[in-house]
């Protein structure tokens, strides 16, 4: 959960994490309203051998390749799994700022690929293509510029349980110390509020200024929920802090939202 993007980002997403600063995204011309996305985070047995064969005397020896599963073997192997679909995130081909829903659908099957509502700031719905809607792993958001002709990515937005890797590894329960490696310098957060969340406030010229590709990344933390409200409460507020502050490093935050945006 965090903040991002451009005018059009800093106009919505900004309304649904007001924590982010608007450096952290350059602003561009305003895009249509409804583009961004709400705040929000959640919230087989291994099969038996069989025993090897034993050969008449009289058989004859088995050849030079004789690691080759005999014909009763092959003909019960079972095929090898086939791999799962990527779920790395990058800021190019389908996920390019030019991209849209139809390319989108033809990479990852257009049954895989739905476009309706979604959360939006404060209990409002934005519309946006969604991919793998009933899978929460694989579920990845995709809000438009243009809704009309779902084109011109705005934002991108890895929540929930999903376990898709942004750029530079980024991912939904890194830790405070891994962003701040990822990010290769201390950073600016705002702080925490009631619910736990706070927001990257600014990158300070780290590597995850800027991504690869043009995009931009905004990050919403989550304290550990065992964290105190005193502990919380001291980096509370409409104040900054720095990631290697000790009393933000006590809370033991972990990533809950990156949105990527351009």
């Amino acid at each position: 959960m965090s903040s991002i993007v451009r005018a059009g980002l800093t106009a919505v997403v900004l309304a649904g994490f007001t924590s982010i600063a608007a450096a952290q995204f350059p602003p561009p011309p305003p895009p249509p309203a409804a583009s961004s996305v709400k705040e929000r985070w959640p919230d087989p047995p291994k099969p038996q051998t069989a025993a090897p064969r034993k050969k008449p005397a009289a058989e004859t020896p088995a050849p030079a390749n004789a690691d080759t599963p005999d014909g009763d073997a092959a003909a019960h192997a079972k095929p090898a799994p086939k791999p799962a679909a990527s779920t790395v995130l990058t800021c190019g081909g389908v996920f390019a700022k030019d991209s849209t829903h139809l390319k989108i659908a033809i990479k990852y099957d257009s049954k895989n690929v739905v476009f309706g509502d979604v959360d939006g700031p404060d209990g409002s719905k934005i519309k946006a293509s969604v991919l793998f809607p009933n899978e929460p792993k694989r579920r990845l958001e995709v809000v438009w510029s243009n809704d009309a002709s779902r084109s011109d990515v705005s934002v991108i937005a890895i929540n929930g349980k999903s376990q898709w890797v942004a750029p530079k590894g980024l991912k939904l329960g890194l830790s405070l110390s891994a962003l701040q490696k990822a990010n290769g310098k201390p950073f600016k957060l705002g702080g925490f509020g009631a619910d736990g969340l706070a927001s990257v406030a600014g990158w300070d010229g780290g590597a995850l200024s800027s991504l690869p590709g043009g995009c931009k990344v905004g990050i919403r933390l989550a304290a550990d929920s065992k964290a105190s409200a005193d502990a919380r409460s001291a980096v509370s507020g409409d104040k900054e802090f720095s990631s290697d502050d000790a009393s933000v490093l006590a809370l033991k935050p972990a990533v809950a939202e990156i949105l990527i945006g351009y």
